[in-house]
């Protein structure tokens, strides 16, 4: 009997083609082979918002081959990812190939392994309807929405602007912390601190508390001198001394979100390329003979679950009982509740196989492969752990009629802690006191080595980071993991929100957006009521909701907000965004405009003075990118001509970005465009910068280009190899370093960073 097996990825098919023997052929579909219609909006409205459905463009070869191959196979089997998207995909597929819908061919696994992959075979099932509908109801809503909210946008407030459903809502958070920030008030308080010595001669320090009435706040300097001047004529004595045990419990193995928010902190990766790696890691990696080949590293990455299988669970315990011995197991294993609302479909992300630690199959990775496999297995290996004994220590003592605190902790019993610490948004809240309080006893008088009155002011609520405004989506209960990855890239590409650093700023336009959607379209940027729209999209996957009926009560408040809208539609103007460049034709302040190839500065007094020039590139937050073009050709640098000392400008060409004089054509003098690292070129003694080829591939060169002809696509570094004196070389996407000095070849691996 011969079997075809259709799946979404082509190299998750070339994984799973390796498992199998001569009587399968595993084919990749690459996504969706149908959807809606781009230049209408696809959708009945009329007819119960039935969607048009049409093959889409540049895959009519894919599917004559796809329908080839499932005639000539005995049976068919559909294996998309095990998610609504999926089993969507194999919906589509099904109709696209002729296949019978209602027929067993449809098989799940939730980890790319040998011994899934076979199990899932052994039991093919019908399409799941509700998973399907579940996928088309937001597939419909968020067309409608695009497509009848646009044109309203267009006449409002800019022409080619988009809406989306989960993403105005997103835009909305941005907008209201920024104002948030915008209208807080800094308030002035003082701290009082002590050094103190104890009578064993050992150092501490202690802040002032209060008084026996309780807790006292200083707002003023004056207060706090006063209590300083008393307490140093006062002395201190202690009064209490507590200690006390707690314990400390492990985080739960990673979801979708709790990833995106980890790698973000830990590892400074923005959610795409999060899911690039991990995609990567599920579908599988060629580990060499030396551990079975290709390999699928951890379960499927989109989920909300937190269960984990019990076979691996079991195999954590062996693991951790041999590496770290029985105390670091807990008492019974551990089972983490998920959140309300999760759909706990999958379990939650873990390595397939404890055995591959990152350590042994870390040549076989790429850079971002390993830190985020390292990262997930620690994870997980900390969830089956015990949890951490803390000592804690808290002092209670009296300077005259006012209290000062200190306290400590150390830790007992490190459990979890040993293997992996989850960290926090917020840098003042994940400074931990590591230090134990020295030895002191009540009745002890401590001798002062100083008094330190210090002033601080509030601060703010911080701006959302993509990690962040995951977390809050998700405490919303807004979104999906298959929904998150698109949300931060889309509203930054539509230009409503912007990055400074790793922090998400609202632009003039998205304020503008949003407070038009609030007045006009209350419902659709409504926390809550987007929140239920995910319930009720999760009520159609289980049954208890028709999509019909979901999207005829959506559709009936949306159109009449939409008349009532249209009615009233007013041109809103989007406020400039003003410079310091100064106009020098007729004095105005300039202010930005962005136009096709990006953002430049423009007189406001257009079109009487039509003068712009070129904006200098902003930093950017995401490591080393291509800078965007300026509409008007040219972007502004404190750079000087090496042969006449004009002025220099990052020019655009034909083959990338480079630096050129602007006295051409009487000088030619050019140097390319990149990014500085602090390596010297081994030929001349220049910089050396990371630039971009003509495929968008990153590569290293001198910044003396065409006049010193080094190059490298691996990173040089300033080490010396050992053996013949030569630079060594980060080997591009691995953790190695190599000597490209010819006939030398020493190599060796490195640590990340390096």
């Amino acid at each position: 009997m011969s079997t075809l097996i259709i799946m979404e990825s082509p190299t998750k098919a070339t994984t799973v083609k390796g498992y199998l023997g001569g009587g399968y052929r595993v084919l990749a579909s690459k996504g969706h082979v149908r959807d809606l219609p781009k230049s209408t909006l696809g959708v009945d409205i009329e007819d119960n918002f039935k969607p048009k459905y049409i093959n889409i463009r540049g895959k009519g070869d894919l599917i004559r081959d796809l329908k080839r191959e499932a005639k000539n196979a005995d049976r068919v089997l559909l294996a998309t990812d095990p998610d609504r998207e999926g089993e969507a995909i194999a919906w589509h597929l099904s109709v696209a190939l002729g296949i019978p819908v209602d027929g067993k061919q449809r098989i799940t696994f939730n980890e790319v392994t040998k011994s899934a992959v076979k199990e899932a075979i052994k039991h093919p099932r019908p399409i799941d309807m509700g998973l399907v509908n579940a996928q088309q109801a937001r597939r419909i809503l968020d067309r409608i929405v695009g497509y009848k909210l646009s044109p309203y946008l267009w006449s409002t407030v800019r022409s080619g602007l988009s809406a989306g459903r989960v993403q105005s809502v997103a835009t909305r958070i941005i907008v209201e912390r920024e104002n948030e920030i915008r209208a807080f008030e800094p308030q002035e308080y003082w701290t009082v601190d002590a050094d103190l010595i104890t009578p064993a001669g050992e150092s501490m320090t202690a802040r002032f508390w209060g008084d026996s009435s309780g807790k006292i706040t200083l707002t003023n300097e004056r207060d706090a001198k006063r209590i300083s001047e008393e307490s140093a004529r006062a002395g201190f004595v202690v009064d209490e001394v507590k200690l006390t045990q707690k314990q400390r419990a492990p985080s739960p193995p990673f979801t979708t979100s709790t990833l995106q928010q980890e790698a973000s902190r830990k590892l400074n990766f923005q959610s795409g390329r999060t899911m690039r790696a991990a995609q990567e890691l599920y579908e599988g990696v060629d580990l060499g003979p030396e551990y079975g080949g290709v390999q699928g590293l951890i379960t499927y990455m989109r989920t909300d679950s937190v269960r984990v299988a019990s076979e691996a669970q079991t195999a954590a315990a062996e693991y951790i009982g041999e590496k770290f011995g029985q105390k670091y197991l807990p008492p019974t294993p551990r089972v983490y509740k998920a959140k309300a609302g999760a759909q706990d479909a999958h379990e939650a992300i873990r390595p397939v196989n404890i055995a591959l630690e990152p350590s042994k199959i870390r040549r076989s990775l790429s850079v971002d492969q390993y830190r985020l496999y390292r990262l997930i297995w620690n994870r997980f290996i900390a969830s089956q752990m015990a949890s951490a004994d803390i000592s804690a220590v808290t002092a209670s003592i009296n300077s005259g009629k006012y209290v000062y605190r200190a306290s400590g902790s150390t830790v007992r019993f490190p459990g979890f802690l040993a293997v992996y610490e989850e960290s926090t948004d917020d840098e003042r809240e994940s400074e931990r006191d590591g230090s134990m309080l020295p030895k002191i006893e009540k009745g002890d008088a401590l001798k002062s080595d100083g008094i330190r009155p210090e002033q601080h002011y509030t601060e703010p609520p911080a701006r959302y980071t993509e990690a962040s405004l995951i977390k809050f989506l998700e405490e919303l209960g807004i979104g999906r993991p298959s929904t998150y990855l698109m949300i931060v890239p889309t509203i930054t590409q539509r230009g409503y929100v912007e990055r400074q650093g790793k922090s998400l700023l609202p632009t003039p336009l998205g304020e503008t957006t949003t407070k038009l959607m609030k007045e006009s379209f209350p419902d659709i940027v409504d926390y809550k009521f987007t929140a239920q729209m995910e319930d009720r999209l999760d009520g159609i996957e289980d049954g208890r909701q028709s999509m019909e009926s979901v999207l005829s009560d959506f559709y009936a408040s949306f159109s009449r907000e939409l008349d009532e809208a249209n009615k009233k539609a007013v041109r809103t103007e989007v406020p400039a965004e003003e410079t310091d460049i100064i106009c020098e034709k007729c004095g105005a302040r300039m202010i930005i405009k962005s136009g096709r190839y990006g953002k430049f500065a423009a007189c406001p007094n257009y079109p009487e003075c039509k003068n712009t020039k070129p904006l200098k590139p902003a930093p950017s937050g995401d490591g080393e990118k291509e800078p965007q073009k300026a509409q008007q050709g040219d972007i502004a640098t404190d750079m000087k001509c090496e042969k006449c000392g004009g002025d220099m400008v990052l020019r655009h060409g034909r083959y990338g970005s480079f630096y050129a004089c602007t006295n051409y054509p009487t000088c030619k003098f050019t140097r390319p465009y990149g990014q500085k690292i602090d390596v010297k070129c081994p030929k001349c003694g220049s910089d050396i910068l990371t630039r971009w080829g003509r495929s968008k591939s990153m590569f290293y060169s001198c910044m003396r280009y065409p006049d010193c002809d080094f190059s490298s696509w691996d990173r040089p570094t300033a080490e010396k190899c050992p053996k013949c004196g030569g630079m060594l070389f980060r080997k591009k996407g691995k953790a190695l370093l190599i000597c490209k000095t010819e006939g030398c070849g020493y190599k060796r691996e490195t640590e990340d960073g390096e």
